[in-house]
């Protein structure tokens, strides 16, 4: 699994260094976040009420094809999330999205992704020794997988930004082979995009 999630980082920033030869980076983002690990689609209401679990997330794209109307885009994320009692995250993904214009400041969009996300758990962890005692293990993490599916609206404020609202269903996996193979989460994200070249 370990040499699996290493080959995809690897082809996943030759991809990027591909594409970026090919399209211009239009724009970088910022993000803060908050989530909860619930079934998918299942409680979208307890972002807002529930407990806040922060976060934040970076990430720049391009667009494939924009028309007046459409635009097809890829993007990609850096982002850090800690679960109370849970673990905190770090991901590297990118997306594949559809936007569809609605009005010139207005527009709504919808993408899936798939990436690395590094797991360090939030608790300390202990190893049984041979003498019967305990002793504290490092908690470097472990590597694991994800794939997303995000929704989002977006309202242009002017010519140097777009503040945006995104709702993201990721599912994490391999968690706990054992019973929890895969653990779903619910995301928020509420942020601003910058444009990186003028028009």
């Amino acid at each position: 699994m370990k040499q699996i999630i290493f080959i995809s980082i690897l082809f996943f920033c030759c991809r990027i260094n591909v594409y970026s030869q090919k399209h211009k980076l239009d724009h970088i983002s910022i993000a803060a976040t908050t989530l909860h690990t619930d079934f998918p689609f299942s409680s979208f209401s307890h972002l807002f009420t529930k407990e806040f679990h922060p976060g934040f997330e970076a990430g720049s794209g391009f667009s494939w094809k924009t028309k007046p109307k459409h635009d097809w885009f890829q993007t990609f994320k850096l982002g850090y999330s800690y679960h109370r009692f849970v673990q905190q995250t770090i991901t590297l993904y990118s997306e594949l999205g559809y936007r569809y214009k609605f009005f010139k400041t207005f527009s709504a969009e919808a993408s899936l992704g798939a990436g690395y996300l590094h797991a360090i758990s939030a608790e300390k962890i202990f190893v049984l020794q041979d003498d019967g005692t305990y002793k504290k293990k490092a908690n470097w993490g472990r590597p694991q997988a994800m794939i997303s599916f995000s929704a989002c609206i977006r309202k242009k404020i002017s010519s140097f930004g777009t503040l945006f609202l995104n709702y993201q269903q990721r599912l994490q996996f391999p968690f706990i082979k054992s019973y929890v193979p895969l653990l779903p989460t619910d995301m928020m994200m509420l942020g601003i995009q910058f444009p990186l070249h003028s028009k």
